[in-house]
């Protein structure tokens, strides 16, 4: 069986198509990955399919099966998504991408719009008549509440704070909110700088653009591109004045930890930082900054491990730093723990609640912190769900026509979980988990450092009361 790098792979049709050759190959994503991805699903029905009928896969199935991937990180080749997306981008390049999606993927500019137009952006959202027809225009499947804007964001309100600029201390954090926390839910933004400054972090909150993942996943190439290109330049920058990098939505903390650094490891540029011999490649095979490698041929394996995938355009060295420099706020925490460090004077929250590890938190392999750090709090009982489960929400595919009922069935077991528990609430870091457990659940969702800002400021009234 000859890789994808092999085959001719100058259509996205020719990409697909030998995507579903290896898959098919290899057959171990078939029960793998039978409940929680669509893309799999499908891939192997369409290859039963060929197989019995003897009618090879149209260009349209192709075309279909590529828009289920949603780039959850969860499956077990780091090579198929990068395929997925390079197919992705090479139909945009082709197509254009629709005005709809374009706006629905660009967090900001809606903020922008809604807090330009106040009242225009109320009647939208609480006008039936004119919110259905928003949705069928917008393609919102009728079901999905439309997102909703704070008057303040979350970078004004940082802004009052002072908190824009470069602040000296002792511990010194850089904060990439993201759009969630941006725009969308401001509360986990301000949340994330209380706990922060409860344990004697100072925050900033440098220059920041979105992620670029939602772009990525619709494959808008050039937007996702410029915007992981300004957002590494601000982060490195503040990485050089010695302070730390933490974000609080794990899908920009996967986006930048894992996903954007992937293949730049064979650069040539890496490779000479790592004194490689002319007939050396050398492949990481621990992570942080004091790298163990292993030594492969590059005789023999130069025309495969090659910094070829969708951000080869960018600096590899610079990814690479990105990559190693910043940090999930949970994690930074736990660290912060870890090192006796973290203020621990909480106050009792007595209430049971469940707390589930989105899909891009599980895939940076920095475990699970925030269940031990809550239960640092008096009187709260946090169960974990354990298990591969996935919410289904896909980023905003969940509220596409033709992806909601699908985003909800993949859901379903996770939602099943969920209701056998009856929790007083729903922890999770997650956005999209957040509005997919909000539309299917009767549970209050919070973000982790909601929830330990809550006992930090019910602690700070009762020792002003006493």
């Amino acid at each position: 069986m000859n890789s994808p790098d092999s085959k001719d792979r100058t259509t996205p049709q020719k990409i697909l198509r030998s995507v579903v050759e290896l898959c098919a190959d290899c057959d171990t994503c078939r029960t793998l990955m039978d409940e929680d991805c669509l893309f799999f699903l499908e891939l192997y029905r369409l290859w039963d399919q060929e197989k019995e009928s003897g009618v090879p896969i149209s260009e349209a199935e192709l075309r279909n099966l590529v828009g289920l991937c949603t780039l959850c990180g969860m499956c077990p080749c780091p090579g198929i998504p990068s395929d997925l997306m390079e197919a992705k981008g090479r139909y945009i390049d082709r197509e254009g991408l629709p005005l709809t999606t374009r706006l629905l993927t660009d967090v900001p500019r809606l903020a922008r719009l809604c807090g330009t137009f106040p009242r225009l952006a109320n009647i939208l959202q609480s006008n039936k008549t004119v919110s259905s027809l928003l949705k069928k225009v917008t393609h919102i499947h009728l079901e999905r509440e439309l997102l909703t804007f704070p008057e303040q964001n979350f970078f004004q309100w940082a802004t009052e704070r002072g908190l824009t600029g470069r602040r000296e201390g002792e511990r010194t954090v850089a904060y990439f909110a993201g759009c969630t926390a941006g725009y969308l839910s401001p509360q986990i933004g301000r949340a994330t700088v209380e706990v922060l400054e409860q344990n004697g972090v100072t925050v900033s909150v440098p220059p920041q653009h979105c992620c670029g993942m939602p772009h990525l996943v619709e494959g808008d190439r050039t937007t996702a591109l410029r915007r992981v290109q300004s957002n590494m330049n601000d982060l490195l920058e503040s990485a050089k004045r010695g302070d730390d990098l933490i974000c609080s939505c794990p899908t920009c903390g996967y986006f930048m930890k894992i996903f954007l650094k992937e293949r730049a490891c064979y650069s040539d540029a890496y490779q000479r930082s790592v004194n490689a011999g002319e007939d050396e490649i050398k492949v990481p095979v621990s992570g942080g900054r004091d790298q163990k490698h292993r030594v492969l041929k590059k005789s023999m394996y130069k025309d495969i491990l090659k910094d070829d995938g969708f951000f080869s355009t960018l600096d590899p060295l610079a990814r690479i730093n990105l990559a190693d420099y910043i940090s999930d706020a949970g994690e930074y925490l736990a660290r912060l723990h870890a090192e006796g460090r973290f203020d621990t004077k909480f106050t009792a929250i007595s209430e049971r609640m469940v707390y589930f590890a989105p899909c891009h938190q599980r895939e940076q392999n920095i475990g699970s912190p925030y269940p031990e750090l809550l239960s640092l709090i008096p009187g709260i009982t946090v169960e974990r769900l354990e298990g591969m489960y996935c919410c289904g929400m896909g980023g905003n595919f969940g509220f596409k026509t033709g992806f909601h009922e699908k985003s909800l069935e993949v859901g379903r077991p996770l939602m099943d979980k969920i209701r056998e528990k009856a929790p007083q609430a729903i922890i999770t870091d997650c956005m999209s988990c957040r509005l997919q457990f909000n539309h299917a659940l009767p549970y209050p969702v919070f973000h982790p450092m909601e929830i330990l800002a809550r006992a930090y400021r019910h602690a700070e009234d009762e020792r002003i009361t006493i």
